[in-house]
């Protein structure tokens, strides 16, 4: 079974997050997009865990024996209660900030969390409740380090799956250049062989991983880190799954069945909001290149630069750009749709009242969003649409865009069509 995973978003009671992120609210956002297995994301907000234990119902799973997972028959995913059927199965998940000192540097980085089951959540919340601020936010932050998490999940439940969110962002990741390693036995210690994945963020993408050689064992993850509805699938997972159960997804991430992860998708990096090196207050970014030649330092205040990804990955790479480990699972780069039709109509907002019309008619003429980026025929986005439309899709899965890549906490700027190009009115629609 083809299915879309994401497994790393948040609920409404993250900061600075949708008051739209309910568990019906990403069901119903799943459904549009075509995600089979999404993240509930916040399992530790003690209001959000109330929810996940009385408005979803685990999801029996026949092939399953094991009393790991709850019971005979028990899958370890979850549906609504109130849904007609599963095609939405949510996996029990979290992100959590931990703050700390190690090896005389503070250390801010994000880890992913998932769980096999309610009962493990719990625990695991009863805990932490115990010695750190849980109620405060979604997303907590914890004063503990991150052998010392790791070390406590897998003593509540050997399943317990752990590892780094976006990689490489400045702020808040293993690798980043603000306060995070420059190695993953640096950060995790004697807990490194429990790390068996990684996720890339928004600012990197596989090619600029695979320059960095003790990654390749590990599964590389990609998801949407949604703080909205809008954005859940903007990156994601395409698994083969043999049958739905949170065992299956366990044992090929960590085993890194190659086979079995047909493919992630992939925003355009340079879109991301921490690619290039540079300084939002003065309007200043620039590439690795340049930025040693400042001497990290922006030319136009003299204060220091925020770092991007792309620097930070040319620091740690020990491989050259195009290479491609062995087994290593394919990509595909999209821009989200609603983005891709608002540049049609000449419109900035991609929540406008025309560009939703829009979108929505495109679902219900060819199918879940996904599906009209990687697979529809382009002759049947034309005729459900425009021309133009189905250009851009096309241009989009060729690659053929002009990015302004994002830098220090700006996102970058992604556009289909050249400015001679953009002639065509809306009244096309």
């Amino acid at each position: 079974m083809k299915i879309v995973l994401d497994l790393h978003l948040h609920s409404r009671y993250s900061r600075a997050c949708s008051p739209q992120l309910t568990l019906e609210g990403i069901d119903s956002a799943c459904r549009v997009k075509g995600v089979g297995v999404v993240a509930t994301g916040d399992f530790t907000y003690p209001a959000w865990f109330s929810a996940l234990k009385n408005e979803l119902t685990e999801i029996a799973c026949p092939t399953r024996l094991t009393a790991s997972h709850g019971g005979r028959g028990q899958s370890g995913l979850y549906k609504l209660k109130n849904s007609a059927d599963d095609k939405i199965k949510f996996l029990l998940s979290t992100e959590l900030s931990l703050i700390y000192k190690a090896g005389g540097k503070a250390r801010r980085i994000h880890l992913v969390v998932h769980a096999p089951n309610l009962s493990a959540v719990a625990e695991l919340n009863e805990f932490l409740d115990k010695h750190y601020n849980i109620r405060s936010d979604g997303r907590p932050i914890l004063g503990m380090s991150a052998p010392d998490l790791v070390k406590l999940c897998l003593k509540i439940h050997p399943e317990f799956l752990i590892y780094p969110a976006h990689i490489w962002t400045p702020w808040f990741s293993v690798f980043g250049s603000k306060s995070g390693f420059d190695s993953l036995e640096e950060c995790f210690g004697d807990e490194t062989g429990n790390i068996y994945a990684y996720e890339t963020g928004l600012s990197s993408d596989p090619e600029m991983n695979w320059r960095v050689s003790a990654l390749d064992k590990l599964t590389l993850l990609s998801n949407s880190d949604a703080h909205s509805p809008a954005n859940i699938a903007r990156e994601a997972n395409v698994f083969e799954l043999g049958e739905f159960s949170y065992a299956e997804i366990y044992n090929i991430i960590k085993s890194k069945q190659s086979e079995k992860i047909l493919y992630t998708i992939e925003f355009y990096p340079e879109e991301g909001m921490y690619h290039f090196d540079g300084h939002r207050d003065c309007g200043f970014s620039c590439e690795p290149a340049e930025a040693l030649k400042l001497k990290g330092i922006c030319p136009k205040c003299g204060r220091p630069l925020t770092i991007g990804v792309a620097n930070r990955v040319e620091e740690l790479a020990d491989n050259p750009a195009g290479r491609r480990p062995e087994g290593a699972s394919d990509f595909k780069k999209l821009v989200e749709l609603d983005k891709i039709i608002a540049e049609c109509l000449n419109i900035k907002s991609r929540q406008s009242k025309q560009v939703q019309a829009e979108y929505h008619k495109l679902i219900k003429a060819l199918g879940s969003e996904l599906y009209i980026l990687i697979d529809a025929p382009l002759d049947k986005i034309k005729t459900a649409s425009n021309g133009r439309v189905a250009e851009a899709i096309k241009r989009v899965r060729a690659g053929e865009l002009i990015i302004r890549p994002g830098y220090d906490g700006r996102y970058g700027e992604v556009r289909i069509f050249a400015d001679n190009e953009k002639e065509v009115q809306k009244s096309l629609f």
